[in-house]
C-alpha cells in the first residue's frame, strides 16, 4: 500500500501530469482585435444579447410593441409635417410608406449607437469582477436591436399592400444594407462607448448628435434634394446608402449610385475597423476607470 501511494504521488509530480500555466501580462500599445477569442465566448455573447432584449422591455405594459410604435408614431408626425405641410418629394411613392421604409433602418442604427455607447458604463459590475472580451458588451447591444428591426420590418411588409406596393426581386439585397447599418452602428458605438468610460459627457452629447445625424440622412427627404456637386460629400455619411438602399430594395425606386454606395460603404467599414481598434486600445483601462 505504501509503495502504491508513493508511486501515485511520483506520477502526479512528473512533468506529464502538471497542469498548464497561463501567464497574463498587460499589453502595450495597440492591440490586435483577436476575433478568435470573441468566438470562443460566443455563448456569453448569446446570453448577453438575450439579456439585453429582456431587460429593454422589462416591467413595461406594452413590451415589444414599443419597437413597432416608435417608427409608426414617427411616420405619422413626419407625414404630417414633411409630407403634407412641406410637400417633400417621395419619388412617386406615398410619403407615409416612403418615410417608414427609411425610418426602419434609421431607428435600428440610432438605437444601436445610443445603447452600445452606454453599454460599458451600465455593465460596470461585470467588468470589475470577471474577464471576458469586452467587445462582447457593445456587440450584444447592437445584436439585440435586430429583434426590434425585425418587428418593425414585418409591420412595413404588412403596410405595403395597402399602398399597392409589393416587394420585387431586389429585396434579396436587403441583408447587405442591414449589414452596413449594423457595421456603422457598431463602429460608432465602439468609439462612443470607449469615450464614455473616460468622459461621461458623451452620454449627454450623443442624443443631440444622433438627432442631427438623422437630418443629415435622407430619412425625411430624398437625397435627390441635395445638389449634384454635394452628392459625394453627402455620401460620406454611411446612412445615405443604407436608407436609400432600403427604399430601392423594397419599393423599387431608383438604385443608389455606384459611387455613392462605394463611398458610404467604405466609410461604414472604416468606422467599424477604426472603432474596434480604438476600443481594444482602451480596453485594459476600463476596469480601473469605471
Amino acid at each position: 500500500m505504501g509503495d502504491a501511494g508513493t508511486k501515485t504521488i511520483t506520477q502526479a509530480a512528473s512533468p506529464a501530469f502538471q497542469p498548464p500555466i497561463l501567464y497574463v501580462r498587460a499589453t502595450k500599445g495597440w492591440r490586435t482585435l483577436d476575433l478568435r477569442e470573441l468566438w470562443e465566448y460566443r455563448e456569453l455573447l448569446y446570453f448577453l444579447t438575450w439579456r439585453n432584449v429582456k431587460v429593454r422591455y422589462k416591467q413595461t405594459i406594452l413590451g415589444m410593441f414599443w419597437a413597432i410604435l416608435q417608427p409608426v408614431f414617427s411616420m405619422v408626425v413626419f407625414s404630417v409635417i414633411f409630407g403634407h405641410m412641406a410637400k417633400m418629394r417621395s419619388e412617386g411613392v406615398p410619403y407615409a410608406i416612403w418615410n417608414f421604409a427609411g425610418l426602419v433602418p434609421w431607428i435600428f442604427f440610432a438605437n444601436g449607437v445610443t445603447q452600445s455607447s452606454n453599454s460599458l458604463v451600465g455593465s460596470g459590475h461585470l467588468l470589475t469582477k470577471v474577464y471576458f472580451p469586452r467587445l462582447a458588451i457593445p456587440l450584444s447591444t447592437v445584436f439585440a436591436g435586430v429583434v426590434d428591426f425585425l418587428l418593425s420590418f414585418v409591420v412595413l411588409l404588412f403596410m405595403m399592400p395597402f399602398f399597392h406596393i409589393y416587394p420585387s426581386a431586389t429585396i434579396i439585397f436587403l441583408p447587405l444594407f442591414l449589414a452596413l447599418a449594423f457595421a456603422t452602428a457598431l463602429g460608432v458605438g465602439l468609439w462612443c462607448s470607449g469615450l464614455n468610460v473616460q468622459y461621461r459627457d458623451v452620454a449627454f452629447v450623443l442624443p443631440f448628435v444622433v438627432q442631427a445625424w438623422m437630418f443629415l440622412s435622407p430619412v425625411v427627404y430624398s437625397s435627390s434634394e441635395i445638389p449634384a456637386r454635394w452628392q459625394l460629400l453627402y455620401a460620406l455619411n454611411p446612412m445615405v446608402a443604407v436608407v436609400e438602399g432600403f427604399r430601392w430594395a423594397l419599393l423599387g425606386l431608383q438604385p443608389v449610385a455606384p459611387a455613392v454606395l462605394a463611398l458610404s460603404a467604405g466609410m461604414g467599414i472604416m468606422l467599424l475597423v477604426s472603432g474596434a481598434y480604438y476600443f481594444r486600445r482602451l480596453e485594459r483601462f476600463f476596469s480601473d476607470v469605471i
